[in-house]
């Protein structure tokens, strides 16, 4: 090769060189300035995320405060409330004992007056007359009828036969139509007979014989009278009485005892 042509050859060259330098220094210039971008970017985005977070952090911290206040503000509320009901409450337990004080007192005067209304009623069936029901009859007695009936009896199982006769006879005069009139006629003769008033036990069995010749005590009635005729030694009298009772009532045990009796009078 000439001197001239490898002049030509290195100039080449250089141009070259320098060409590519050209192009690489640019682009080495490009990078570092890429990277320092990048760098800022990662910081602003750092710093972004930093205060969003902080932000963040605030409004929760806001929000948690005023949470604490409606928290606090509730239990205030609440104890507030408390404070309200516990007079309420205290009211309602006055409320309920007086409640049961009046159920009670209540109760008392129901069971003072069904106490008081049982006594009107005791009270008043002692003036109310009385269904009796004597010797297969049944009638009406007044409370103090039957009383005076019951007391005069019970004189005759004692055997006071004077008190018996006075308290029938009694009897007798101040209930003259009582149902018991026959059964009165019938004892007053056996307290009569037994007090020894034998005339008088005589015409109270002939009273109940005539005006009850149905009633179940006439047959006994007519052998009483037999009796005191007996005892007064009038043994004519008594034997003309059995012999009516035998007549009048031949299937009574009474008449049967007459007939033994007849064998005793003379």
């Amino acid at each position: 090769m000439t001197r001239s042509g490898r002049t030509l050859a290195v100039l080449c060259r250089g141009a070259a060189l320098v060409a590519l330098v050209g192009f690489v220094a640019p682009a080495a210039h490009a990078g570092i300035f890429d990277d320092d971008e990048a760098r800022r970017a990662i910081l602003d985005l750092r710093q972004k995320i930093e205060q969003s977070n902080e932000q963040q952090r605030a409004r929760q911290a806001e929000q948690m405060a005023a949470l604490t206040a409606q928290v606090e503000q509730l239990k205030r509320s609440l104890l507030d409330l408390s404070n309200q009901l516990e007079p309420l409450r205290a009211d309602n337990a006055r409320l309920r004992g007086q409640g049961e004080q009046l159920a009670r007192d209540l109760a008392d005067v129901q069971r003072r007056q069904k106490d008081i209304q049982s006594g009107v009623d005791d009270r008043m069936r002692k003036f109310e007359p009385q269904k009796v029901t004597l010797d297969g009859r049944e009638f009406n007695a007044e409370p103090d009828e039957k009383r005076q009936y019951d007391e005069a009896l019970e004189l005759l199982r004692k055997s006071d036969f004077p008190a018996t006769a006075a308290a029938l006879t009694a009897f007798r005069k101040r209930y003259p139509t009582s149902g018991y009139g026959d059964s009165v006629l019938f004892w007053l003769g056996n307290a009569q007979y037994g007090a020894r008033q034998y005339k008088e036990a005589i015409a109270s069995f002939r009273t109940l014989v005539s005006a009850s010749p149905d009633d179940p005590k006439a047959p006994e009635a007519l052998l009483a009278i037999a009796n005191c005729q007996a005892e007064l030694k009038d043994s004519k009298a008594a034997r003309r009485t059995i012999g009516e009772l035998v007549t009048a009532y031949p299937k009574s045990e009474a008449a049967q005892a007459g007939r033994e009796r007849l064998a005793s009078l003379k």
